[in-house]
């Protein structure tokens, strides 16, 4: 659903991102971890066509991010660190026009918002502006934006930075319903503990270059991922 070959992202003389290739299957969940400055948001970036890059290539569901842009866009979804929403609009408002980005129909559109707007308990306060809703919320909108159109490969930067507990849990299980609908996931995240527990496949990231991937317990092999990421940090510092 992803294929990253030998992609390599510079700004100026620094290399952001090193010669690294990953690829993630339908129906993975793939944690991308790393400390901060490491290349893993430049990664999503430009695995989602937000910025270029200066060697390498990237597919997504087979398709080039350089050939046909817009095309590899249909089939993702993405979720930056700090998404901007359109703080002037109610959430319902917002979530229709993610919709008619996506060209959902009357029916999809009101059963997907319906079903997740529930699950993340924000139903009642679809109809006030953004700019009423706490920073939870905010993420929580953002989410249900993410993921109501049924995208093919979902890319999250940090997604579970301002989530309550009861948030995050049922974030994990929509991220498990998509995978099981054929769709990919591949996230970021400072939270080994979440990537350890969630994952089906791991890759750690240092100083833009890849350093391990693989299945969780081939990564991990007999440590926690925390004793694994520290030890291979300490190598590549």
């Amino acid at each position: 659903m992803l294929k990253i070959e030998h992609l390599t992202k510079k700004y100026g003389d620094k290399i952001a991102v090193d010669d690294l290739s990953i690829e993630i299957k339908s129906g993975e969940i793939y944690g991308f971890i790393g400390h901060n400055g490491a290349g893993k948001t430049t990664t999503i970036k430009c695995s989602c066509g937000l910025i270029e890059f200066d060697e390498g290539e990237i597919y997504v569901d087979g398709i080039s991010i350089k050939d046909d842009p817009l095309e590899c866009k249909r089939r993702i979804s993405y979720l930056p660190d700090n998404p901007d929403l359109y703080d002037f609009m109610p959430g319902i408002k917002y979530l229709n026009f993610v919709a008619d980005i996506y060209g959902m129909d009357a029916d999809m559109r009101d059963e997907q918002i319906h079903k997740l707007a529930d699950m993340f308990g924000i139903t009642g306060d679809l109809a006030q502006p953004i700019n009423s809703y706490s920073h939870g919320m905010k993420q929580k909108l953002a989410l249900i934006s993410a993921f109501m159109h049924k995208p093919k490969l979902v890319l999250l930067d940090e997604p579970f930075v301002g989530l309550d507990p009861v948030a995050a849990h049922r974030m994990k299980e929509e991220m498990k319903e998509a995978c099981k609908d054929g769709a990919a996931v591949f996230f970021s995240t400072h939270v080994l503990e979440v990537a350890e527990k969630l994952c089906d496949k791991i890759a750690i990231i240092s100083g833009g270059k890849l350093i391990a991937s693989g299945t969780t317990d081939e990564v991990r092999g007999n440590e926690s991922l925390e004793d694994v990421f520290l030890e291979l940090e300490e190598k590549n510092v």
